[in-house]
């Protein structure tokens, strides 16, 4: 295993979603104390600056509740960065009363699957062009396992919401999505990658008045790793020089898990998973691959 306190960035560029806090803030600040150019990317104006002016990086805003944004942010990174050689999707949360986005989906599914799909395929071409390789690393759940994926419902409109079963849900997505990108990027040097990070004190629940509470308590952060350890498998994925180990692989922590759930490893799924992906952010149901 490479260690990821000594992996060298130097001239490589990092985008990392999620990053006005948590995993993804610690994240920015390791790659950007590693030599990587990194692009900061969050929802809050003041909290994305202040990591960004902190690493001498540049923040980059987007609200994953709107499509048309997240479109608006790629042609951005686009723009900005004429290399991109890692993309850590990192961004995510979970919302405990059924919510829709702007686009007329279900929120937890958007933010923590529909948006970064989107993302992905937009910046794909960049990543393709990384003179030694990209790598893609989602930040999934040990929820994934509890999940299950009715594709002809994925907004989830025909039995009473609960929020578990839909961020369990979501995180099935980010597996099946890791694997069905690894497999439709073969020969093209991109790699996918998708673990937990742990129970980890992050914003993850920022929407619950309740579960922020909750979390926010000195007991439960005691009990929870830090941001800094969740940060850890992330940049393990984004460094190590053996990618066969690591495409469309899955990872509980620093350990590769064989998925605990048959959908996850289900092929067909995968495949008609992403064409409805691709159809409902209005991107060609064939790319690539």
């Amino acid at each position: 295993m490479s260690d990821s306190r000594t992996t060298d960035f130097t001239g490589r560029t990092v985008v990392v979603t999620g990053a006005s806090s948590g995993i993804g803030a610690a994240a920015a600040r390791r790659f950007a104390a590693l030599g990587a150019t990194v692009a900061v990317v969050g929802r809050s104006h003041q909290k994305t600056s202040a990591v960004a002016a902190e690493i001498g990086a540049e923040a980059h805003l987007v609200d994953y509740g709107r499509l048309d944004d997240v479109r608006r942010l790629a042609g951005e990174l686009l723009a900005r960065y004429p290399r991109i050689d890692v993309l850590a999707n990192n961004a995510g949360g979970f919302f405990t009363s059924r919510q829709e986005s702007s686009d007329g989906h279900e929120l937890t599914f958007q933010v923590n699957h529909l948006a970064p799909f989107l993302l992905t395929n937009l910046l794909l071409d960049r990543l393709t062009e990384a003179p030694n390789g990209s790598r893609v690393v989602n930040t999934a759940s040990v929820e994934y396992r509890k999940g299950h994926l009715e594709l002809d419902d994925l907004d989830r409109t025909r039995s009473r919401y609960r929020w578990r079963e839909a961020y369990a849900a979501a995180k099935l997505a980010t597996v099946v999505f890791t694997r069905e990108l690894a497999r439709r990027s073969q020969g093209t040097g991109v790699t996918a990658s998708s673990f937990h990070p742990g129970s980890i004190a992050s914003d993850v629940a920022r929407d619950s008045a309740m579960m922020r509470a909750i979390m926010g308590t000195r007991l439960v952060k005691a009990m929870m790793a830090t941001p800094e350890q969740g940060a850890e498998p992330l940049l393990h994925l984004a460094g190590t020089p053996n990618t066969t180990a690591v495409n469309g692989a899955y990872f509980d922590r620093l350990e590769r898990e064989e998925p605990r759930n048959a959908q996850a490893v289900d092929t067909e799924l995968a495949r008609h998973l992403w064409e409805r992906s691709a159809e409902l952010t209005g991107l060609p149901a064939t790319t690539p691959g």
